[in-house]
């Protein structure tokens, strides 16, 4: 039997999980494995979604041992989840006796690595970017704290064993990559790690399947018929500029005073209220709407063009945003900044909207709502090509086929 354990401190029940890591494993499910999850599950969001995700594992066959996430008090509690990941994966490592371990991100991969040392359990190490420097970078942790700064320290050096020491690696994007590799670590090949972006369910992401009844529904609902609909769609946290996208819509509404921005994201209003109030938009202009994943195409379907800016630091070589595909597959033109990820890199490639050289204030007051060169038919065909979910599948496939069998 093909027994895989697959290691997680997202919760599935957050969309991310939902998004990012169910379809895979369901994928690679129906091609032969057999996986045990452990994820970390917040609470209030695991009342609300847990029948229907034990009822998506159970219908796949992958035995989900969903646990609960603690975040107080600051890293004690993230300790004592590494710790109960530990034992978890150790007690059931004796029963289902594990081939492969699959760690998302660094957390995951303390254990994952003890089970490698202990067991011989061949290790991948999904990395999801480069988290250590995300925390400092994205202001969570401070270097100025000794104890942050120590804490720093250490996943830096247990950084470079995840590299060292892992079987396979995969990388969000080529920029990620490049940059691991030009750290000259002594057994970390060109061929160790993969480049797997964040996929797209094309099969949900599917602009052919939009219910016009119910988009002339929505439409109505929030009151966008004859308006230019600038979108966004996702949390907004520490990486998303909003301040500097409400500025670029203040911008494309000087060029189309009838625009008007949906978010669509789980963020409370009145944090987006207040930054547009600074920028003395008029928040009539303003709609924000809390969507399941499963509606999130709909949404997307409302758009005349989406945008999304992400502060371009050394950590975000390694992003790749899950939305960039979702926007693309639904066939809608995008405004990005560049210095993120493969991000404008893609955009440009596949002719899928502006790429803005950075978010300054003067960049930003001073661009063209051009789309003169966007194609939707090949940003589409972007989309299938570069983030379809069955790419990623086949990708993870090559690696476990190496080690699993």
């Amino acid at each position: 039997m093909k027994n895989v354990l697959y290691l997680s401190y997202d919760g599935m029940t957050d969309p991310l999980g939902q998004s990012q890591v169910l379809p895979y494993l369901i994928g690679l499910s129906q091609k032969g494995f057999y996986f045990t999850l452990i994820s970390f599950e917040k609470p209030e969001r695991f009342e609300q979604e847990r029948a229907k995700i034990q009822a998506l594992c159970d219908e796949h066959h992958i035995d989900w041992k969903p646990q609960v996430y603690t975040k107080r008090p600051p890293v004690l509690s993230t300790l004592l989840d590494v710790r109960k990941m530990s034992k978890i994966a150790f007690a059931l490592h004796r029963e289902k006796h594990f081939q492969l371990v699959h760690c998302r991100s660094y957390i995951s991969a303390l254990v994952g690595m003890k089970l490698k040392q202990k067991k011989g359990v061949r290790l991948l190490f999904d990395m999801r970017g480069f988290w250590a420097d995300e925390r400092i970078e994205g202001g969570i942790w401070s270097i100025q704290n000794p104890v942050f700064k120590a804490i720093y320290s250490y996943f830096k050096k247990q950084e470079k064993r995840f590299f060292e020491e892992s079987d396979a690696i995969v990388s969000l994007t080529e920029a990620g990559k490049e940059e691991i590799l030009n750290w000259k670590l002594s057994s970390v090949t060109s061929e160790k790690i993969t480049v797997i972006p964040c996929c797209v369910d094309l099969k949900l992401f599917d602009p052919k399947k939009t219910d016009e009844d119910l988009l002339h529904q929505k439409r109505n609902e929030f009151q966008l018929k004859g308006k230019y609909v600038v979108g966004y769609v996702g949390s907004i946290g520490t990486w998303y500029q909003l301040p500097e996208m409400l500025l670029a819509f203040k911008r494309i509404k000087h060029l189309k005073p009838d625009a008007v921005f949906l978010f669509v994201t789980k963020e409370v209003p009145s944090s987006i209220l207040l930054e547009a109030k600074k920028l003395e938009i008029d928040p009539a202009s303003i709609r924000v709407v809390s969507a399941q994943h499963q509606r999130v195409p709909l949404f997307i379907s409302l758009f005349d063009c989406s945008i999304f800016f992400i502060r371009p630091t050394f950590s975000k070589k390694a992003s790749s945003p899950t939305k960039q595909g979702e926007i693309m597959a639904m066939g809608i033109p995008l405004i990005c900044n560049a210095g993120v990820g493969d991000t404008d890199g893609i955009v440009n490639h596949y002719h899928a909207g502006l790429v803005l050289k950075d978010t300054k204030d003067e960049t930003i007051s001073g661009f063209e709502l051009d789309f003169s060169g966007f194609n939707r038919e090949t940003t589409m065909e972007g989309a299938k090509t570069y983030f379809g979910l069955e790419r990623g599948i086949d990708a993870y496939f090559s690696i476990y086929d190496r080690f699993v069998g």
